[in-house]
């Protein structure tokens, strides 16, 4: 079940709601963990038990590291368990398949089905046992609020990632801001609609396409970078959103990282829950800035690359970026400023996503050819000037909305009579149109549902 259905908007989340807001103060995770492991179950059908088992196993590791002269074993355990589920559902099939081609055996994969939101739940889970562990917290004693805290619907599935010391208070004691909540749910679902969605349908139809050319290359590179902006940020607006109606105050994930002047900054900016768990997990516990700092960004981009999918396109992805933040912080940082700073970046993100979609080295190859002009491709083609003139003003409208602008031109007026009037409009408009597209429209998926 996707926050951008017919199910979801008009069945599951005004039924959740309902409910919620009714029952006492008490009973309201009990309300949210029996929605959440409904959620759950919609996706992934009896699979759940394995959810609570692993959910069951943090809370229990959780007291014995707090409450035993043991708790460094109990952390390693902790860690083993989480790192050997991780790795049997995501990478399984990924070790047999490079076992078989190195070693030209034969056997057999196991076809193992990955768990929708294992990569964001399991390191939820990993950061509260390492964060009792260094006594930032204390463990959960309630069974209910802790697994309320990993099953919570909003963020289960994509993230963002959510640390349990952001919200251990508000697990306790916390008040719903419904206005809030519909206004980012609003802008979250209008990114995934009528931006991401529609830079899909692009996408698919170039990738069909019989009528190549250099620029329909370069137009698919555009429209992927967009979509994957706006379609996962589109879901953490939605979540953050939904997460504000239930009381919970979730951390920004995105922060307009397409304005970037470096690849440095376009990291602080993207995906922001992530760069901090890799940064305050793994990064500094192998020593940061102050010895192996290029090793450990090396570690650290590897990891990245395989946390978003077993492929060898991903673990190529990070590597990339780990050998352009190397070069910037040991050469071109302070010599990036400026219209060619945001260039740069912009081509070093196109190109990094070009790799991210690939299906495999084979096809890298082929598409950063095409683009820079090193197949025999013509440079434009008539299906490609079709669809160039096609998608512009929804490429126009994504580019402004990759900016600050709107957000800048809403604060001037936010506290005016104008937007009183004109705000509640425009949100019942966004959701009537995004509405008739969901009903219209096939092509609706979450991209980051298979990671």
């Amino acid at each position: 079940m996707v926050f951008s259905s017919i199910t979801f908007i008009y069945y599951f989340l005004p039924l959740v709601l309902g409910i919620y807001y009714i029952v006492p103060k008490r009973l309201k995770n009990l309300v949210l963990l029996f929605a959440s492991i409904f959620f759950y179950t919609w996706g992934e059908g009896d699979r759940v038990i394995i959810f609570i088992i692993f959910i069951l196993t943090g809370y229990i590791l959780g007291l014995l590291i707090e409450k035993t002269r043991y708790s460094k074993l109990f952390l390693l355990l902790g860690v083993v368990i989480s790192i050997t589920f991780i790795g049997y559902f995501k990478y399984t099939d990924f070790i047999i398949a490079n076992i078989n081609a190195l070693f030209s055996s034969n056997i057999p994969l196991k076809k193992v089905v990955l768990p929708i939101g294992v990569s964001f739940y399991t390191f939820q889970i990993l950061s509260y046992l390492i964060d009792v562990y260094r006594k930032d917290v204390r463990a959960q004693m309630n069974l209910i609020d802790f697994a309320t805290y990993i099953a919570l619907f909003p963020q289960l599935i994509a993230g963002p990632i959510v640390r349990y010391k952001d919200i251990e208070k508000e697990l306790k004691d916390r008040k719903g801001d419904l206005g809030e909540g519909i206004r980012r749910f609003t802008a979250g679902l209008f990114k995934k609609v009528f931006i991401a969605n529609q830079m899909g349908l692009l996408i698919d139809t170039f990738k069909a396409s019989g009528d190549l050319s250099v620029l329909y290359y370069w137009l698919y590179a555009i429209a992927f970078s967009i979509q994957i902006y706006f379609d996962f940020s589109g879901y953490s607006d939605m979540a953050i959103g939904i997460g504000r109606m239930l009381g919970f105050n979730f951390l920004e994930n995105f922060n307009y990282p397409y304005i970037s002047k470096s690849i440095t900054e376009f990291w602080r900016r993207w995906h922001m829950s992530l760069g901090s768990w890799f940064k305050d997990y793994v990064y500094i516990p192998l020593g940061g800035n102050r010895k192996h700092q290029f090793i450990n960004i090396l570690v650290v981009w590897g990891l990245t690359g395989l946390w978003h999918g077993a492929s060898w396109n991903f673990v190529l992805w990070g590597l990339y970026f780990a050998i352009i933040l190397i070069i910037e912080k040991r050469y071109l940082l302070k010599h990036l400023n400026g219209l060619w700073a945001h260039i740069y970046t912009l081509v070093i993100v196109m190109i990094s996503f070009v790799i991210f979609d690939s299906a495999g080295l084979n096809e890298i190859v082929i598409n950063l050819k095409s683009m820079f002009m090193l197949n025999d491709l013509p440079l434009v083609s008539i299906e490609s000037i079709y669809m160039f003139k096609s998608y512009l003003l929804l490429m126009v409208i994504a580019i402004i909305s990759a900016t600050p602008l709107i957000k800048n031109i809403y604060a001037k007026y936010e506290n005016t009579k104008l937007m009183s009037v004109i705000e509640p409009l425009v949100i019942v408009i966004v959701i009537m149109v995004c509405t008739a597209y969901l009903v219209d429209g096939s092509f609706n998926p979450f991209l980051y549902f298979r990671f």
